[in-house]
């Protein structure tokens, strides 16, 4: 296996660890992905969500769990110690949401750097 395979391995973990706060419901879960100065920039209909990543754990705790939530993992594109992500989500509390994710790795360990979202109409 390359090292490119095992570093998307070690990212996709890390995908699946925020999926799974998702239907947990908690932002807490979903902390420990996210590097502390992360952002997340998309729009809910026509208002625009964009700020610290607290803004995502804050809607996840006032939304609760999406027992329901399903995804899939697309592409990964890793570059030493960069890569983007990309997940397809559905009935995350009716709603379905492509995710455009920036990871940098930080002291060996992959965190999320940046989320931008669309919601599908």
């Amino acid at each position: 296996m390359s090292k490119n395979n095992n570093e998307i391995k070690l990212i996709e973990s890390v995908l699946e660890l925020y999926i799974s706060a998702g239907k947990s419901g908690r932002g807490d879960d979903m902390r420990c992905v996210f590097s502390k100065d992360a952002n997340i920039s998309g729009y809910v209909g026509d208002d625009l969500f964009a700020g610290p990543i607290e803004l995502l754990f804050s809607w996840t705790d006032e939304n609760g769990p999406a027992e329901d939530l399903e995804h899939e993992i697309g592409h990964i594109d890793v570059e030493g110690t960069i890569a983007t992500a990309r997940i397809e989500s559905n009935h995350w509390h009716g709603h379905q949401f492509t995710d455009l994710f920036t990871l940098l790795k930080i002291d060996g360990e992959w965190k999320i750097t940046s989320k931008v979202f669309h919601v599908h109409s």
